[in-house]
């Protein structure tokens, strides 16, 4: 397939998509323990304190493998890291079918987590690959809206397939969705932008040389290593950000199935009717974030003006939608608020996770991105922890504190990060 170079090709959203159903296919996989807990915990004889300990196991390994897959990706380039990374996490989730103890279960959550974890640092180096600033953020969304739609369909997908195979039989045929996902990866993600024969001259000049981002004259890119990108404030400001806001998405991933359960005594048939409601307010937000912050930067906003206001709007519909899940006390209201919520964090991350892209260049983002993903699980670990303890008599006060983590989330963003805007030198710009 070629395409004649005066015609417009959208190889770059073929991409996204692509992107975007490892992204379903990776929430399928990890949120399947959550829905089946309440019959694995009865067979293994587990208590909400080893769910707490799986959680923890899983984000630091998802921690660690943030930053050795930004490496990697870095290194190897998107294309075979992608394929790396969702072989071994598709690999480990059919294990969990031979696990019989918390022990082998945490072995087997180590390798779902530091494998799983390559696919955010990986969309985000090609999210910054394949697109211009103006559209950055739609695309961020696009992959974002993937991990929604996961979460959408992994709740009810589970509830059949464990009433038809039991836990066991799912998590054989769920590792095997990654494997069919392999070959048209390799088939479409033949090369980068600039390189690949799909690509029209027309959208190879909109990637490779949007006005916006394009230099008066041509000068070589600034490729800091680790030590370097920590030099500059611009990196800690993401990294805080994240730190903060991240912990509330993960909330609801690793608890919200525990949460009905024991808040409303729901069965798995019961999660898996409920536990997708929230992911479409997440959905409508990655699509929506990402769609507003481009449509601003069109009507002349700068990317940093654009992408801050989208963020903090995001902030704003999270808080007093915490608050509502607060009083919930039926779970009709509870997950229509925290779809809410879920709505809100969707706007805000999906601007955030931009910013790797927006300041530094092509073979440095998968390595920020990464960094930005250990903050991210290094706030999640702390939530994990305080759950069991906070949620003795209610999730109130878990959802208290969630929702005095944005404003600090939000004051990283303005006071630390600085303008957003490419760095060309070890000088921090602003």
């Amino acid at each position: 397939m070629k395409v004649t170079t005066n015609a417009r090709s959208y190889v770059r959203w073929l991409i996204i998509a692509m992107i975007a159903v490892a992204t379903v296919i990776n929430y399928i996989d990890r949120n399947a323990l959550a829905v089946m807990w309440p019959q694995i915990s009865q067979d293994v004889g587990a208590t909400k304190e080893d769910y707490a300990l799986l959680v923890t196991i899983f984000m630091l390994f998802y921690a660690a493998g943030q930053f050795v897959f930004g490496r990697v990706f870095d290194i190897i380039g998107t294309r075979l890291g992608f394929a790396l990374s969702i072989v071994v996490w598709s690999i480990s989730i059919a294990l969990h079918s031979v696990t019989h103890s918390i022990l082998s279960f945490a072995i087997v959550r180590a390798m779902l987590g530091i494998s799983e974890a390559g696919a955010w640092p990986g969309a985000v180096k090609a999210n910054a690959e394949w697109f211009p600033a103006r559209e950055r953020a739609l695309a961020q969304g696009v992959f974002n809206a993937g991990a929604s739609i996961g979460a959408i369909v992994s709740a009810p997908l589970i509830a059949v397939l464990f009433l038809w195979l039991g836990w066991r039989g799912t998590f054989i045929l769920i590792g095997a969705i990654g494997f069919v996902w392999l070959l048209p990866w390799l088939i479409i993600y033949r090369a980068g932008p600039d390189k690949h024969p799909w690509v029209s001259a027309a959208e190879r000049a909109l990637i490779l040389d949007a006005p916006a981002e394009a230099p008066a004259t041509p000068r070589a890119e600034y490729l800091p290593t680790v030590r370097q990108l920590l030099g500059h404030r611009q990196t800690w400001g993401i990294l805080a950000s994240r730190f903060f806001l991240d912990p509330i998405w993960w909330l609801f991933v690793s608890w919200l199935p525990i949460y009905l359960a024991d808040t409303f005594g729901f069965d798995i048939k019961q999660i898996g009717i409920f536990a997708w409601v929230p992911y479409v307010g997440a959905m409508i937000g990655s699509l929506g974030g990402g769609w507003l912050s481009g449509r601003l930067i069109g009507a002349g906003w700068s990317v940093d003006r654009a992408r801050k206001w989208v963020i903090t709007l995001g902030g704003a519909i999270m808080v007093p939608a915490l608050i509502g899940a607060v009083v919930a006390t039926d779970p009709v209201w509870a997950v229509l608020t925290i779809a809410c919520v879920l709505f809100g964090f969707q706007i805000a991350i999906g601007n955030i996770q931009t910013l790797p892209g927006d300041i530094f260049h092509g073979k440095s983002v998968g390595s920020v991105a990464g960094l930005g993903g250990m903050a991210a699980v290094a706030g999640t670990l702390i939530t994990t922890w305080l759950v069991p303890a906070m949620t003795r008599e209610s999730y109130a006060p878990i959802f208290i504190l969630v929702a005095a983590l944005v404003p600090a989330s939000l004051l990283a963003l303005w006071l630390i990060t600085g303008r957003v805007e490419k760095l060309d030198g070890p000088v921090e710009s602003r």
